[in-house]
């Protein structure tokens, strides 16, 4: 539940046919995009956030072993006929 110091009270406007809000500067999200979701009566607004996947896995350190040969001791597989 917000408390009375992280909550601000904010003017709802048009701007042409879309209502819009003026985010304070302490409430700024990084970035340029954001995506907006509804639940129950609350509006959550959360930063679109690119490229960060990509940056983590470039940071990674090759492994040194050997991969294992999962399928080795499986049986093999059933002809399937498709219709």
């Amino acid at each position: 539940m917000a408390t009375e110091s992280d909550e601000r009270r904010v003017r709802l406007f048009r701007n042409g046919r879309n209502q819009a809000i003026r985010i304070p500067r302490e409430y700024e999200l990084e970035g340029d995009e954001a995506v907006i979701r509804r639940e129950g009566d609350h509006l959550v607004i959360e930063p679109v956030r690119k490229g960060r996947l990509l940056s983590v896995l470039a940071a990674l350190q090759p492994l040194d072993e050997r991969f294992p040969d999962v399928d080795e001791n499986l049986p093999e597989p059933d002809d399937v006929e498709l219709y």
